[in-house]
């Protein structure tokens, strides 16, 4: 009913918000005889606020269309991978001239964008770093109220599914990068591909801000969810897609539920940035304006997550902590295994917090050092990156300066040093019969 009642809302705030559009053109374009009445700034700044308050958000544009290889810039095609029934797999390919052509053989990156919200292109700045020395491939998660009753569920252990389904895909010279969200079932992907020893487990890992074992540092979100039982959020949360989406009767946790609760975290940050937003409009402040209305067409564009997903990531991450406890059990190929982060022992493992990171706390992502045991510590790395926030570790300028070229380096440097699964076998790191024993029917 809830979702019922945001989209009479939506239908009643669109006009004011269009209305509030236009005229705040009329007080702003010089071409208008407004624009030159007493207080005509004051009132197209209040009415521009109003409208950006009131309109819809829909999924930005990537707008990656170039990027510089060498200095010379090239451009960037955005090409769809393959298509699941809840998520697309890009590749932004580099149009390379043939003087180029030796950097054809640039490692291939997998980011694994996080299903918790946001829309894959939150991620823009992060691809748009690796670009210049990588083939850069993103998955795309598709908003749940637009995929069809028809299609079934998704669980966590789909999730999982579909990230052993894409690395299969682009073969084992590749490398993963987990962002929030998906370092928990990115890693039961490593480990499930290890337990079967897998010919295209890729070379190397990187694990940014996420919620390997979340007794660690608990923050706001964890304490939510310890606070309150599965069904409180079921009961709560979870509600009805309606009949005007493809997705309709689909049982969802609706984006601007999410919203709510992003704003709710730091409401006073939200006023603040809204309030300079105004006045940088009646000083004509453009570059911050600019920057104000970028950030927001992001934050603000939000999807429904599919409800078993959700409640299952709350419930077996956040509440039952079942990856560090070694208790995870996920159903692949017909077959329930045991997620033994203990069997990973071919992949580079590389780390990342940011220091005022107020989502993942501090030691929850890299706990994944500890669980991956037999990966040798020559080839396990920890970054913490000071001053960071948790969009700073992805996005803004310590991820360009710092945590980007950390990246590119152990990428590299994890080429040289990761064993292929053959000659990994040959060890005694993790024998085939304790392996044998974590897969059962």
């Amino acid at each position: 009913m809830l979702y019922q009642v945001r989209e009479m809302q939506r239908a009643l705030l669109n006009p004011l918000s269009n209305w509030a559009d236009s005229v705040s053109k009329l007080y702003a374009n010089p071409y208008s005889p407004f624009s030159y009445m007493p207080m005509a700034r004051r009132y197209a700044a209040g009415l521009e606020l109003l409208h950006r308050l009131g309109k819809d958000y829909n999924k930005p544009a990537w707008g990656l269309d170039s990027t510089l290889v060498d200095g010379v810039e090239v451009p960037v095609f955005e090409r769809v991978e393959t298509v699941k029934p809840f998520c697309r797999l890009l590749k932004f390919e580099r149009i390379l001239p043939e003087s180029m052509a030796t950097r054809q053989r640039d490692p291939s990156v997998l980011i694994v964008a996080p299903l918790s919200g946001h829309h894959a292109t939150l991620l823009r700045d992060t691809v748009r770093a690796m670009l210049p020395a990588h083939e850069v491939y993103v998955t795309d998660w598709l908003d749940a109220r637009m995929v069809p009753l028809t299609a079934g569920p998704f669980h966590l252990d789909d999730y999982v599914d579909y990230i052993i389904q894409f690395i299969r895909r682009l073969g084992p010279d590749l490398h993963v990068i987990s962002v929030c969200q998906p370092t928990v079932p990115v890693l039961a992907a490593f480990s499930i591909m290890s337990t079967l020893e897998d010919e295209a487990i890729p070379r190397s890992m990187t694990m940014m801000g996420g919620p390997i074992d979340s007794r660690r540092s608990p923050t706001e979100v964890n304490n939510l969810a310890e606070t309150h039982s599965i069904q409180w959020f079921e009961k709560n949360l979870i509600h009805e897609v309606p009949n005007k989406y493809p997705g309709a009767g689909r049982l969802v946790y609706p984006g601007f539920l999410q919203h709510t609760g992003f704003v709710a975290m730091n409401p006073d940050r939200h006023f603040r940035s809204h309030w300079d937003f105004y006045k940088d409009l009646v000083r004509g402040d453009l570059e911050d304006v600019d920057s104000h209305i970028k950030f927001y067409d992001e934050y603000n564009a939000v999807l429904d997550l599919p409800a078993e997903y959700y409640l299952e990531t709350v419930e077996k991450v956040f509440q039952e902590h079942l990856l560090p406890l070694g208790l995870w059990d996920v159903v692949f190929e017909g077959h329930t295994i045991r997620v033994a982060p203990e069997d990973i022992t071919v992949p580079s493992l590389l780390t990342i917090e940011g220091e005022l990171d107020d989502i993942s706390g501090s030691g929850q992502t890299e706990a994944a050092q500890n669980l991956c045991r037999n990966i040798p510590e020559s080839r396990r790395h920890h970054l913490t990156v000071e001053g960071a926030g948790h969009y700073g570790i992805f996005s803004g300028r310590r991820w360009r300066e710092t945590i980007q070229p950390r990246i590119a380096r152990f990428i590299r440097e994890s080429i040289a040093k990761t064993p292929t699964v053959s000659t990994a076998a040959e060890t005694p790191a993790a024998p085939t019969k304790t392996r044998a024993r974590r897969v059962s029917a």
